[in-house]
């Protein structure tokens, strides 16, 4: 079974049995600089959609065939996915595959940077990819859309978490046509989780459990996790699960979505 978080030693112990698809999140211009030996490249794009103003949106079924099938990855085969910015795109990637039934998905802790920090080799050329046959039939568990958050607001089971930063969940910050949060929503800014001075590599579990705890976000309950875009929830849901919750959402789309419309309820300010 694949862990949903890897150190770079063990994705190096991974990536040597050649079994895994390691693809690499980060510009191109970085990865022709150099990358981890034997990682396709995928750009961020080609995992959403937009529907102006929304952003984030998980694209159809036939859109991510052949993302799929165009990296190599082969049904069931164990994904790693890592970029140099915290790994929110690397979450977005695992997230994805999650909403399609596809479990053996992580990230890199660290991303590339706690790689080469860790004396790994690297390598500057790409490796020519072989086109798998990867057909995707989105199952949604994973998935949180405004109709379901709607549905589910005040449900004392279920606790919505916001990881944008405290001025755009007060309404300080905005970035939709309203600013503030989904009401009941506590916010649990996304950074919150990384070392910022070491590589963004995640803090140690207890810490991490005993913060989310004090908002009263706990495996107990169900958790939906949104941003702006769901990029940077997107880790938010890795480190959720990598906590050992079982029931967590993300909500794509996010703020985009649910902040730009008119019938939408919203709540302004450090309240929840």
């Amino acid at each position: 079974m694949l862990p949903i978080v890897l150190t770079p030693a063990e994705a190096a112990v991974r990536t040597a049995t050649g079994a895994v698809r390691v693809v690499d999140m980060r510009k191109p211009e970085a990865f022709a600089e150099g990358h981890v030996p034997g990682a396709v490249a995928l750009d961020y794009a080609a995992l959403v959609r937009e529907d102006k103003p929304v952003g984030g949106l998980l694209p159809d079924d036939v859109t991510l065939s052949g993302v799929f099938s165009r990296l190599g990855i082969a049904p069931g085969q164990p994904v790693i996915a890592y970029d140099d910015d915290g790994n929110g795109r690397a979450g977005r990637l695992v997230w994805t595959l999650h909403a399609v039934g596809h479990e053996a998905a992580a990230i890199m802790d660290g991303g590339f940077g706690a790689w080469c920090n860790a004396g790994l080799a690297v390598e500057r050329e790409a490796r020519p990819v072989t086109a798998s046959h990867y057909e995707v039939h989105a199952r949604g568990t994973v998935v949180a859309d405004r109709v379901w958050l709607l549905a589910h607001l005040g449900d004392p089971n279920v606790v919505v978490v916001d990881t944008r930063s405290a001025k755009e969940y007060r309404g300080e910050d905005v970035r939709a046509a309203r600013g503030g949060h989904v009401p009941g929503a506590v916010n649990f800014d996304w950074l919150r989780a990384m070392d910022g001075e070491h590589h963004r590599r995640l803090w140690p579990r207890e810490r991490l459990l005993a913060e989310l705890a004090a908002l009263g976000v706990t495996p107990q309950r169900e958790v939906v996790a949104y941003c702006q875009t769901h990029h940077r929830s997107s880790h938010t849901y890795v480190v959720l699960r990598w906590l050992g919750f079982e029931r967590v959402r993300g909500y794509p789309g996010a703020w985009s979505d649910w902040g730009n419309r008119p019938d939408t309820p919203v709540t302004v300010g450090d309240r929840p």
